[in-house]
């Protein structure tokens, strides 16, 4: 691998871009303090927007792809991933100012298809619910049958969903998704008749005069980035940063977190918030009561624990329709953040001070994002300064050295030569009702190999662990290997299940809900 140039060294300034005002500079550490939270957590290339006011400020930073000349500006396109929620719900708050929607529709009588497991849940659930992340389901519940790539439309999403189990009582209990989301993508054609990416272009990105954005954030794009991750170690997020060959397949779930955007693009994008729905071309991309009601807080998050970020941390959050509202020092932010294999996008606003703050990277560094973010926003709020680069490191490292710890002391399984049955006997095929067809095939050498058929790519052999458990190594998806137990009855194999190695595996692969009953018995 190419050893990586100094980010400071490769710093690539772009112009300033104005929006009805003349332009102005960022605070004056700026440029330095990206280019030592770049060199601190090896993040190759960055693309920050500052809306002030009405003055718009866009810089690119570093590099499109590791080894290569081509530097960031500010019309390179980055994956934005779940900021993509804003604007599905952007889409359904523009049927409702048309009058072919209302926020407490419920959802099945809008959706043809749509039911939910429990059927008090498919009677009850509305527009608001679709959006909220309190519909029952677990964090990040049925991910797998998108990430990292699927064979599956977005209608098959919506038949699936009957499948999925809650793990809360309806509108109980805040658990992020991302599935609901690719629901309302579907809702936004069944109520328009435009496919969700169509309605999104014409009436969002055509209308507030964006120039670079795209539905769907794929690898090769003109003045796209490249994607990159740290995936030679044991932990995801350890090593040297790499080039990820291949991207998450957003076909589908582009409504949760698909959209490609530009530095130029986000600041128009800020633009439209902070002049309640008017793009500052003038034209008008939704009704001010729907800005209201988008930012209108609609169910509490459980603050986490925040260690060194601590002074970070709010009080209280909440989420509103595709948007988080908390408070920091007093001011009230509306922000979201989103991440995708390779990339990470924070997007945080002030309302009372007509601040927005963008940062895109183009690996899985957040901390780099969130400290710039952080620092910005002291800087424009007259804060006391804190080196949120420093805090960021020794967060990092509080994390990964738990996660080290854990594998090391109980989390990895303890290696021995018994199993119940014959290595033959766990070959067969497995399914789930919501995600489908797992096989378990016998390699001619002896061995296994598991496939999941409706994912491309996610294949590799099963490697013999202990007991009825093995060791996935996925070959051609970037995903998270896993420990695949066999939980055998006598000589029946009842149930399979899967666990993530690394106890730091996003919640969208660690497998937590996947559960695999036989369908045929393995070959004698």
């Amino acid at each position: 691998m190419q050893r990586m140039r100094s980010i400071a060294a490769t710093l690539s300034l772009a112009v300033l871009l104005t929006a009805a005002a003349p332009a102005g500079n960022p605070p004056g550490d700026t440029d330095a303090y990206v280019a030592r939270a770049m060199a601190a957590f090896a993040v190759p290339g960055l693309a920050l927007t500052i809306v002030d006011g009405s003055m718009v400020i866009a810089k690119g930073y570093g590099v499109r792809e590791l080894g290569k000349s081509g530097r960031v500006d500010t019309r390179t396109r980055f994956p934005i991933g779940s900021e993509s929620k804003a604007f599905t719900a952007a889409a359904l708050a523009i049927l409702v100012d048309e009058g072919k929607l209302h926020w407490d529709d419920v959802v099945s009588k809008k959706l043809p298809g749509f039911q939910m497991y429990d059927p008090y849940v498919t009677a009850h659930m509305s527009v608001v619910d679709l959006l909220t992340h309190r519909s029952g389901l677990g964090l990040g519940e049925g991910d797998l049958m998108f990430v990292p790539s699927t064979r599956r439309s977005r209608a098959d999403v919506v038949h699936a969903l009957r499948y999925l189990k809650p793990v809360t009582g309806f509108r109980e209990q805040f658990a992020y998704d991302n599935v609901l989301y690719a629901v309302a993508g579907a809702l936004v054609q069944a109520v328009s008749g435009e496919r969700w990416e169509d309605f999104v272009r014409q009436h969002i990105f055509e209308i507030a005069g964006f120039e670079d954005a795209l539905p769907n954030f794929t690898l090769g794009l003109p003045n796209g980035v490249a994607l990159h991750a740290k995936t030679g170690g044991a932990i995801r997020g350890v090593g040297s940063q790499r080039v990820l060959p291949t991207a998450l397949d957003t076909s589908v779930i582009a409504p949760a977190g698909g959209i490609a955007m530009s530095a130029q693009d986000m600041g128009r994008w800020i633009e439209v918030w902070l002049r309640h729905g008017v793009a500052s071309n003038g034209r008008r991309v939704f009704s001010e009561a729907s800005a209201d009601m988008l930012w209108k807080p609609v169910v509490v998050v459980p603050v986490r624990a925040a260690g060194p970020l601590a002074p970070a941390a709010p009080q209280l959050e909440d989420y509103a329709l595709g948007w988080e509202v908390e408070s920091y020092h007093g001011y009230t932010i509306v922000h979201h953040a989103g991440g995708v294999l390779g990339g990470i996008a924070e997007l945080w606003i002030v309302p009372e001070k007509r601040l927005g703050i963008s940062v895109m990277i183009n690996s899985e560094d957040y901390w780099a994002a969130q400290a710039v973010v952080l620092h910005l926003l002291d800087r424009y709020l007259a804060l006391p300064q804190e080196d949120w680069i420093a805090r960021s490191l020794r967060a990092r490292s509080a994390l990964v050295a738990g996660a080290q710890a854990a594998l090391k002391s109980g989390h990895a399984m303890q290696p021995n030569d018994r199993h119940s049955l014959p290595i033959a006997a766990y070959a067969g095929t497995y399914a789930s009702p919501w995600y489908g067809r797992v096989t378990v095939t016998r390699k001619p050498n002896g061995g296994l190999w598991i496939s999941f058929t409706m994912t491309p790519g996610m294949d590799g052999p099963l490697e013999h662990v202990a007991d009825d458990t093995f060791r996935t190594r996925f070959e051609g998806a970037n995903m998270e290997d896993a420990y695949v137990t066999f939980h055998v009855s006598g000589n029946t194999i009842d149930v399979v299940t899967l666990k993530a190695i690394s106890p730091l595996a996003d919640f969208s692969y660690d497998y937590q809900d996947l559960r695999l009953t036989p369908e045929t018995a393995a070959p004698q």
